[in-house]
């Protein structure tokens, strides 16, 4: 494995997002954390701006600062990820929770496209994306149906099967840019094309492409998108999610709930709702600012070093990380959980064995091996192994894959249970 370290050392040398790295938190140096894809590391300026935002907007300012600091923020941030999503500005909004507005946007994509009864997704696709588009069939009644699309790999679906399922009934096709598992990414411009040829919208789940694979949401005509912004933006836990609709398709759609921020001017007070002018229209209720304000550090980022630079690095990574593991781990009897060509991969790579769980656990565990590695696990044998470009090292990828292959040669996993814990 040598050579092998020596080229990691030589590619962090060479990195050009390398001084990001040191605006991110870090409390031990030593610590490998891979699990950007479930939450990302701390931006040293959210920290700043969270302790300004308590103590002075709120502390001191108190109400004053809903004029001065708090009021539009939902639509700033919502215009710096319209940047990173390839969107354009007054088209995205950061609101509410990624399942929140997937429910909005495909209840109201079905209103739009009364008469169609059918949405289309697929097994890979996030499952509580799956459970809104069960409740909204349910609750639409009669004739409704949810088509999902098998895998013919576990890991792909292949484009003429789901083209098969999207017909003049479907009004809406609803997945994951990247799927959360394996990685899988789909090619957005040829399956919104393909949902428009029948007349059907297309409602884009961002949450594993966001940050680190370039956006193209107008490039491709995409109607709709939802995302979460605590993954490769860094928004900290449970921060608010996003929303973007297409604009000339905003005042044409409304949500199915009509709450005090999206009114057309909440602090008339008035009685009867009347929706709020463009994007507004879809927001609900009062956001939580402090949430809010520890996204725009990493928006400010990423926009900073760019998109293409970000994935190109990404597919560097990604595809040293791969060659590791051809070397290294399937000998040990891993085998590839992700797609092996770049351009269907999203930021993450997975790695199959069955006692990836027990291997997770041995990990994270700082009295085994001589590095602590936080990965992922995913059922029901993944180690997900995420990269995230503007603070990950080539070392941190090589160090990670020795210490999983050490783990499985020296059968350190077996000292630990196969009983899951409430979060994997």
């Amino acid at each position: 494995m040598e050579s092998m370290y020596k080229e990691a050392l030589i590619l962090d040398e060479l990195d050009e997002l390398s001084s990001y790295r040191s605006k991110f938190f870090s409390g031990d140096e030593k610590l490998i954390y891979l699990d950007g894809n479930s939450l990302g590391r701390l931006p040293v300026e959210s920290k700043a701006i969270l302790e300004r935002s308590v103590i002075i907007e709120w502390g001191e300012r108190l109400i004053r600062s809903w004029n001065e600091e708090w009021f539009t923020k939902n639509i700033e941030l919502g215009d710096k990820i319209a940047m990173i999503a390839g969107a354009s500005e007054g088209e995205v909004i950061v609101t509410d929770t990624t399942s929140v507005n997937l429910y909005k946007l495909a209840h109201a994509a079905l209103k739009f496209k009364e008469g169609r009864r059918r949405i289309v997704t697929d097994e890979l696709n996030f499952p509580s994306d799956l459970y809104i588009l069960q409740g909204l069939v349910k609750d639409f009644g009669e004739g409704y149906e949810l088509v999902v699309v098998s895998s013919r790999d576990g890991m792909t679906i292949d484009t003429g099967d789901l083209k098969g399922k999207i017909d003049g009934n479907t009004a809406l096709v609803s997945l994951s840019h990247v799927a959360f598992k394996s990685a899988f990414r789909y090619n957005m411009k040829e399956i919104t094309a393909l949902a428009h040829e029948k007349g059907a919208m297309v409602l884009w789940d961002l949450s594993h492409s966001i940050g680190a694979v370039p956006g193209e949401l107008n490039e491709s005509n995409a109607d709709l998108a939802v995302g979460c912004t605590y993954k490769y933006l860094n928004g900290g836990p449970g921060s608010p999610a996003f929303l973007y609709v297409r604009k000339d398709l905003q005042d044409k759609l409304s949500s199915p709930i009509w709450g005090w921020f999206g009114e057309k001017n909440p602090f008339d007070f008035e009685l009867k709702y009347r929706p709020g002018e463009g994007i507004r229209r879809f927001l609900a209720g009062t956001p939580p600012i402090l949430s809010l304000k520890a996204i725009e550090p990493t928006l400010d980022m990423l926009n900073e070093a760019g998109m293409d630079k970000i994935r190109k690095k990404s597919v560097s990574q990604s595809e040293f990380l791969l060659r590791l593991a051809e070397g290294f781990l399937w000998p040990l009897g891993f085998q590839p959980g992700s797609p092996l060509d770049p351009e269907k991969r999203g930021s993450h790579v997975s790695l199959r064995h069955p006692e990836a769980y027990r291997i997770c656990k041995a990990l994270i565990d700082p009295d085994i091996g001589e590095t602590v590695v936080i990965p992922d696990f995913r059922e029901p044998d993944n180690i997900r192994l995420g990269i995230t470009p503007l603070y990950t090292t080539y070392t941190e990828i090589f160090t990670a894959v020795r210490e999983i292959r050490k783990t499985v040669e020296d059968n350190l996993f077996l000292r630990y249970s196969s009983e899951r814990e409430q979060v994997t």
